[in-house]
């Protein structure tokens, strides 16, 4: 039989390349079913890669590519973000809701939406009520989160990227020459792994939204709760699963639980819907607070020396809590000063409307919003997702002043100047007007009597000319 038509055995390495067909054909596959070149095969050869099993090769590559599988979505990968969000609230528990809760939840806002136009001039017409599960909640809310880490998400990556391949150049190269073929220029094949540490510190970051994500779904118990507007336009979410956990042990009926809840997320949709300029205000103060952030890259480098840089997880764990500087850039300071103000002025105009709004219809109004503030004081949702995802502490005093302000105003003006203080960003109260209450009062009260005076003013003289 002539040479050209033995038969081929798959299971004997080509002479002329010293690898198996099936080693051959899981690195065509790495390089898109393209031939490689006979010095490259030469070279792995050499490096004792024929002696691998195959089945354990593979393993290794699958690993390595479902790390950069799917588009390179930047700094953050809401894919990532999502996925491993889902996976956390499916480990604790999400069950679906059904039509029973949407009901509930469609009843209690509109209820709710008619106790609040009894106490607030500001309006938002066409919310209506729906019930989450969790996984709706990470799904509904994730385009916003995205938008709002993204600035510190690309500082953490860089800086990762930078740390890990710090990890691999000088005397770590030599972790990797092993597997690169020999005479391979250690600058040049740094100068390609760079990138691919990038995408590696943009994975781990995306991990880390997922996990916060996923433990704050957990615990919120509206679409909102956090004071930024998060959800859809014109929903008000409720979390029924959540919102059970909450009630548990409060002595309370649950269906007043529901609409004390409802009222206070109704409230905020209120707020964000009739003052346009404020939610661009709050996403422009976080991205200003994540964009000037300082990364702690010695703690960083530290935490990565010795790890395996394509072990995700252990990396992540790792570098639990050591991501931010502990001391915060004067210019980031400023920014947190301007966050902490707003989400401030948000919850404590809430607080002050949702108390009136319900006090009149709920026999335990008030002890709720007690234990919703004493819920907020000992580390809320809000200031846990902000520590995990931008290293943000708020301080829950800064609530309570802006409570007291609007109760002021109130007192001063009535409904119309403690709503007034929405209508431009100039009027707004400011960080130092949280600090002099009465200060700030007083000024509003000058400022709508100088409009009386000159109204009266102008009408006079108009009596003098007829």
């Amino acid at each position: 039989m002539p040479d050209d038509l033995d038969p081929i055995d798959d299971a004997t390495p080509d002479p002329g390349s010293g690898l198996p067909p099936e080693m051959l054909d899981a690195l065509k596959r790495m390089t898109g079913s393209a031939d490689l070149p006979p010095e490259m095969v030469e070279q792995f050869a050499a490096m004792g890669l024929g002696s691998i099993p195959v089945g354990q090769f593979e393993g290794l590559m699958t690993q390595v590519q479902s790390m950069f599988a799917g588009p390179d979505e930047g700094p953050v990968s809401s894919t990532v973000a999502t996925d491993v969000a889902r996976k956390v609230v499916a480990a604790a528990g999400d069950p679906s809701m059904g039509a029973r809760e949407a009901d509930l939840a469609r009843e209690a806002v509109h209820v709710a939406d008619l106790w609040l136009g009894q106490v607030t001039e500001l309006e938002a017409p066409g919310l209506r009520g729906v019930a989450w599960s969790r996984s709706e909640w990470i799904e509904d809310t994730m385009p916003v989160w995205h938008e709002m880490v993204a600035p510190v998400a690309q500082g953490v990556s860089r800086a990762l990227a930078s740390a890990l391949t710090a990890q691999l150049s000088g005397d770590g190269f030599e972790a990797i020459s092993g597997m690169l073929p020999r005479g391979t220029n250690p600058a040049a094949a740094m100068g390609q792994i760079a990138p691919m540490m990038e995408r590696v510190g943009s994975s781990m970051f995306s991990m880390q939204l997922g996990q916060g994500l996923g433990a704050l779904a957990g615990d919120i118990l509206t679409g909102t709760e956090v004071s930024l507007p998060l959800t859809s336009d014109d929903v008000v979410a409720l979390v029924p699963a959540n919102i059970a956990a909450f009630a548990e042990g409060l002595e309370i009926e649950a269906d007043e639980v529901w609409l004390y809840l409802a009222v206070r997320e109704t409230a905020r949709m209120r707020l964000f819907r009739a003052v346009p300029w404020l939610e661009a205000q709050l996403l422009v103060a976080v991205q200003d607070y994540a964009r000037d952030i300082a990364i702690d890259t010695d703690a960083i480098e530290s935490a990565l020396t010795g790890m395996d840089p394509t072990d995700t997880e252990a990396l992540q764990a790792q570098l639990a809590d050591k991501l931010f500087s502990p001391t915060p850039t004067g210019s980031q300071q400023a920014a947190l000063v301007r966050l902490e103000t707003w989400l401030a002025l948000i919850e404590g105009w809430v607080d002050v409307v949702t108390d009136q709004a319900a006090a009149a219809h709920l026999p335990r109004a008030a002890a709720l919003g007690e234990t919703v503030r004493r819920r907020r004081a000992t580390g809320g949702p809000a200031e846990k997702t902000f520590a995990s995802l931008v290293g943000l502490q708020l301080r829950p005093r800064r609530l309570r002043d802006a409570a007291n302000l609007f109760a002021a105003l109130e007192a001063a003006g009535g409904v119309a100047m403690r709503d007034g203080a929405w209508a431009h960003p100039d009027l707004a109260p400011s960080g130092a007007d949280l600090d002099d209450v009465l200060g700030y009062v007083e000024r509003r009260q000058t400022a709508s009597g100088g409009d009386d005076v000159d109204a009266a003013l102008e009408a006079l003289l108009r009596e003098e000319t007829l």
